[in-house]
Parts: C-alpha cells; structure tokens; sequence
C-alpha cells in the first residue's frame, strides 16, 4: 500500500491520505481482517489519523482475533513493551506463539528470544533453539546469529563451532552485523575456520561501517596496536570515537588512555578525564579506578581524597583489583576516610586474592609486622612468595629475608639466596647487597672476591652506602680488583657522606699512600659527583 504524508493533497485539493485512511476504516468495520490490521498500523505510526496506541491495539485485536498472523505479532509487540495497555509478557508470548504457529518468521524469532530469557514462558533452551531453527530456516538473520551463538556456547544444542560459523555465516551475507562481528571473532580465534586475521579484519570492518559498536572498538584495538594492520593511532581514536560516541564504554576508556599517554596525539590531561568519566559513569571499573588515581594525586583536578575513595569503592565492588588495592591504602594512610589498618587489610586482601602483585606484598608486610592482623610470620612467608613467584623484586627480597633468618617460620639459606639472586638480577640494591655479601664471605657459595666487587658495585651505583664502603675497602685492599687507592677514596667518601663508620679512616690510609696530585684529582671528582 502506498503511503503519504498527512498533509499530501490531490488537485482537488481534499487529503488523499484521509481518503485512504476512511476506506481503510469502512473495510475494517466491516470486519475485513487485513484491513483491522492497517488501521491498527496508521493508528500506531500516526499515518493520516492522530497516533493512539490505545485505538492501534484495539484493530490489532481485531485482526488477530479474526487469525492474522502480522497482527497477533504486533499485538505481542505492544503487550511486550506496554504500548497502550499495561506491559503483560505472558500475554505477548501467548501472541507470538500464535502468530509463530502459523509461520510468522519474526514473531518465531521474538518467541525464541522469550525462551532463551525466560520473559512470559518458563526459560527453555531447547524451545529457543526450535524456535529460533524454524525463523532461521526462514531467511531471518537475526534468528540464524542467535541459533550460531546457541551453537557457538551449547546452550540447548551440543557446541559446534562448524555449525555456529554456518549460521553465521548466513546473516552476516544478508548484512547482519551483530553476525558478522561474531564471525570476525571466529576467524580471530581459529573456531571452526581456520585462523585467518585478514578475514576477521575484514568482517569487523563490515560491521563497523554499519555503526555496530563492539566492531569498531575491536577495530579501533587494531589499529592502536598494529595488530593485523599497520599500527595508526589517528585510526585508532577514529574507530574508538565512533564507539565511544554510542557510549561504548571500553572504548570511551581507551581514548581515555590515548590522551592520558599521549599516543599519536599530544597528551591531554582534560581530555583524558572526559573520557575517563563518560566510562566511570556508565560503570567501567578501569576507568573508575583512574578517576579516583587522578583524584587521589591530583593530577588535571584538584585533590580530594573523599572523591579518590568514592571513585575506588565503585570499582572496588565491581571486584576491580587495583581498584581495592588504592582504597586499602587510603584505609592505611587515613586519607579521605578514618585511618583503619584492618579496614586496609581487608581490601588489600580482596586485591590479593585475585592476584595484584603489591597487595600480596602489602600482606606479607602486614603480617610481617603484626599491622592490622596477628603478626604471624609463616602467612608473611606465604604471601610474600605469592608475589615472589610472579617476579615482584621487592617480595622476592623479603622472601629472602624470612627464608635467612635463623628464629624465621622456615630458615632456609640456600633457597634464601635464590631469592636474592633474583631480586638482584631486577637491580634490587639490598638484594645485590646480600649476594655481594655471600660472594665475599663464602655463604652457601664459593668465595669469589671478583662476584663479590661485581654485585658490591651495583648496588654501590645505586646508593647502598655499605656496598660503597665495601667496593672502597676492595680498591683499598686490592681484593677481587688491583689495588687503587683513587677509586677506594672515591668510594670511601661517598660512604662516608651516607654516614658510614670507619670511612674517614680508611680515607686517610688512601690518601697517605698517594701524592698530592692524585689527591687534588680525587677530591675534584668526587665535587663533581651528584650528591
């Protein structure tokens, strides 16, 4: 049927459209079922006649009643959404099951849905899939993506990848782009195809261009890594704004980022914060814990410590690790809320338990110390090794410490040393400290004066003013090293500035064994030093 504005007129100037409308309203009082249905149509879409969903429902019912197909599917529209009567979904479904049984595709597909959530009809996986099969086989795209997803997860059918990509397949050839994202996931995967980044690629795009917004986030992804296309960071914010402009959440976090970073475009505090904030306030834990870091430092907003804390508690409940590890430290520190070291506890717990690596660590020292908890060595020993064991430096040298100590939970020498050597090899300085240590005296390995001067020397160049003292005794002594009396008073004055006992005479004994010259020379560099 063809339709016209309201206002279109013939030449004899009388609405054509309100010619129709009365024809249509005469065949439907006369119980003409198709036309109940168009009058329920114009009165729903306000087409020739004041919209009134009250007046569409009642020709609906009329039509449906009379066993038209399209029009028991409206109806279950309208008592779906509560258009023009109260929202009742067992009514709708009983409409749709109507409508499905003589083979209308979508009120089959709207049946399946009402399956698959249990919305009007109790939740059936196996009556979704029947239902969603008979639209499918029907041509509708968006029946054939969810009888792939059914596939995809075997809810209500053994999984089958092979049969999930089929579906798929089907609606996303018919421009379905919720199909062809979940085809684009396939070829990223290798489920059911073979592995093929060109072709996942190609199908976020086609999705992405139809404006489907988890497509053009995985693109943006792409091009901000170079993963599968060359990197570009401009194509990057392009696909992320088109997402994000739809309110896509992660992808509003992830300009965020850019701008925080500055990738590909100059760093921008503000804009970062934007960003930041339209993903906070639709719930993306990340991007909470972000505000409430810029909060807690101040950095692009002014302090405040009682925002910090609402913006970590919102991702500290969604179950945010770093989020519940920042709020534990502002329970420590008394910052925005009452000081509590068990409060602290608590959360750096929660933190823990997930596996963030300075919680584990922050609970070790807790129970180390007896703050907060029962000092209790052996749960320090436990946690400590937790973060040790996934490369934290500084737990892998409290491992060590514990593990060293004679009246510890479990003295352990050579596995102590192991730690150190691991922390040391981080550049740990107290950890290549103890190595250098072990080297000298020959503890639990073989002396070795050279290792012993190698390992004092990194830990000296970061400050350790006894590795200072020890690389200045060894140039002194000529241990490990030919004897050289410039570098032992270099290094001896530098432990000597940090305080350590015995430098300044050791100094002296350098000094009397060189000439004045070497002397003036030395003391020039060592103004020369940074302090």
């Amino acid at each position: 049927m063809r339709t016209y504005s309201a206002t279109e007129a013939d030449a004899s100037g009388a609405s054509t459209y309100t010619a129709e409308f009365l024809r249509v309203k005469d065949l439907a009082e006369r119980g003409v079922a198709n036309a109940q249905h168009s009058l329920g149509f114009m009165y729903f879409n306000g087409q020739g006649v004041e919209q009134s969903y009250e007046l569409a429902l009642a020709w609906y019912r009329q039509a449906a009643n009379a066993g038209l197909e399209h029009a028991q599917y409206n109806l279950g529209v309208m008592y779906q959404k509560g258009q023009g009567v109260a929202m009742d979904l067992t009514e709708a479904a009983r409409w749709y099951q109507l409508s499905a049984e003589q083979g209308y595709a979508a009120a089959q597909y709207n049946l399946g849905w009402m399956y698959a959530k249990g919305q009007g009809v109790p939740n059936d996986t196996q009556q979704a899939m029947y239902w969603f099969s008979k639209a499918a086989e029907q041509g509708d795209a968006g029946a054939q993506n969810n009888l792939g997803m059914m596939y995809d997860t075997g809810k209500g059918v053994p999984q089958d990848f092979r049969q999930a990509i089929h579906w798929y397949r089907k609606a996303a050839e018919q421009g379905y782009p919720r199909a062809q994202f979940n085809l684009a996931l396939r070829y990223d995967n290798g489920q059911g195809v073979p592995q093929d980044v060109h072709q996942a690629i190609s199908w976020f795009r086609k999705a992405a261009n139809q404006g489907y917004a988890p497509a053009q986030f995985n693109l943006g992804l792409r091009y901000d890594k170079g993963d599968g296309v060359q990197q570009d960071s401009q194509q990057a914010i392009q696909w992320y704004r088109c997402a994000a402009e739809q309110d896509h959440a992660s992808s509003q976090f992830n300009l965020g980022l850019i701008y925080d970073n500055g990738h590909g475009v100059p760093r921008d505090e503000q804009k970062a914060l934007h960003w930041y904030r339209k993903a906070a306030d639709l719930g993306h834990a990340a991007a909470q814990n972000n505000l409430g870091l810029r909060y807690d430092h101040g950095q692009g907003v002014a302090q405040d410590y009682q925002r910090a804390e609402q913006w970590y508690r919102k991702a500290a409940e969604q179950g945010f690790p770093a989020a519940q590890y920042h709020l534990g430290l502002l329970y420590d520190n008394g910052h925005g809320v009452p000081q509590d070291a068990q409060e602290a506890v608590f959360w750096y717990r929660k933190a823990a338990d997930q596996g963030h690596l300075r919680a584990q660590f922050d609970l070790g020292l807790r129970y180390e110390t007896g703050r907060g908890v029962p000092q209790d060595a052996r749960k320090a020993l436990a946690w400590y090794r937790k973060a040790a064991e996934q490369d934290y430096v500084a737990a892998q040298y409290n491992l060590g410490c514990l593990l060293d100590r004679d009246d510890g939970p479990a003295p352990d020498p050579a596995q102590a040393t192991q730690w150190f050597a691991k922390a040391a090899e981080q550049g740990h300085a107290l950890a290549q400290f103890e190595i250098a240590l072990r080297f000298d005296t020959g503890q639990g390995v073989p002396r070795d004066y050279g290792q012993a001067l190698t390992w004092y020397l990194k830990a000296a160049e970061q400050g350790h003013v006894r590795a200072q003292f020890n690389v200045g005794l060894m140039y002194y002594s000529g241990q490990g090293v030919p004897a050289d009396m410039a570098q032992a008073w270099l290094w001896l004055a530098m432990a000597d500035k940090g305080g350590a006992q015995g430098a300044a005479r050791y100094m002296q004994a350098a000094s009397s064994r060189m000439d004045e010259a070497q002397l003036a020379v030395v003391q020039q560099r060592m103004e020369l030093l940074p302090a």
